[in-house]
């Protein structure tokens, strides 16, 4: 069974939004659905979408957990953005997470490091 995946971001200004999101990203949106969102593809069949939505914007929590959890923070933070949050969890496994302007969570997630 083949899934896709497309997990949401309420956000107040969709325009001022896709410019936070291109810069944490690194890349313009893959597609437009329409004019209040914007789509990124992270990996084939999963997307991360932001949704102009003034009175839920700022509740949401995501994690993406990668490979390369350094590769990944490292290219956000060349891109001008701070981490939120850093944790290492009791099995070494670590999570960084991010704030966009409107207060959504975005969390990256990775296994210990080789010397943990």
């Amino acid at each position: 069974m083949s899934v896709d995946l497309f997990a949401g971001l309420p956000v107040k200004d969709i325009g001022a939004a896709s410019v936070w999101y291109e810069r944490f990203f690194g890349m313009a949106p893959a597609f437009l659905p329409n004019d209040v969102e914007a789509v990124w593809e992270l990996a084939e069949h999963r997307y991360i979408f932001i949704e102009e939505s003034v009175e839920r914007a700022g509740h949401a929590l995501i994690t993406v957990f990668v490979e390369d959890l350094d590769a990944v923070t490292g290219g956000i933070t060349e891109r001008g953005i701070e981490p939120a949050k850093r944790e290492t969890y009791e099995n070494g496994v670590r999570k960084i997470t991010y704030r966009d302007p409107d207060g959504n969570e975005i969390g990256y997630g990775g296994g210990p490091t080789e010397t943990a």
